[in-house]
């Protein structure tokens, strides 16, 4: 009699789970996972690394000569407004987002710079205003340290280079208007003496 029902028990639970189907693999699929961010990489070697001009008068590339260069910054203009373009050349997760934040000449900066594709590939770039004084931290002689979250931290070496390109791009922009004098506030000349 135990063994029966022990037996009509097992029976019982069994039928309360269905078999294995062809779909029961698709219907237990978890939604894709999410991509994590890219492991983050070491902040690289700049010993001998330069700021160099390029063919480009407003561009200067920062790197160790004859390697990849690892930073741009370049004057261009949109609108009439003189603007400066930054890129860090390091992998970046597609359409991520990020600070830029410099470190140096007695300034501290924070710069928005965000993933953008180039050619299949996607690296660090932002733009900011020349007259912006964010840039003020490029602007003086001494080392700058620029760091973006993942990609590690660039030292750039003492340059006066860095500072004479913002100068330059600060200087496009359209000096303001000198206010013309009012008229009315003009003195009238004055009437000739009469001879005695």
């Amino acid at each position: 009699m135990v063994r029966t029902f022990a037996l009509v028990s097992t029976l019982a639970l069994a039928a309360c789970k269905p078999p294995a189907s062809d779909d029961y693999a698709e219907r237990t699929r978890l939604a894709p996972a999410v991509k994590a961010p890219s492991d983050p990489i070491d902040s690289p070697d700049v010993e001998g690394a330069v700021w160099a001009p390029t063919d480009n008068a407003d561009r200067l590339l920062y790197g160790k000569p004859g390697e990849r260069p690892l930073f741009a910054l370049e004057c261009i203009e949109q609108g009439g407004l003189p603007l400066v373009t930054y890129t860090r050349f390091a992998v970046a997760d597609a359409h991520a987002k990020a600070v830029l934040a410099l470190i140096g000449n007695g300034h501290v900066s924070r710069l928005k710079i965000d993933a953008a594709e180039n050619g299949g590939a996607w690296r660090w770039e932002g733009t900011i205003e020349a007259l912006d004084p964010k840039l003020d931290v490029l602007t003086g002689q001494r080392e700058v340290e620029a760091t973006v979250p993942g990609a590690g931290t660039l030292r750039f070496n003492p340059s006066a280079r860095p500072g004479e390109l913002v100068e330059r791009c600060r200087a496009m922009a359209a000096p303001e208007p000198k206010p013309e004098p009012n008229v009315s506030e003009t003195p009238a000349p004055s009437r000739p003496e009469d001879p005695a």
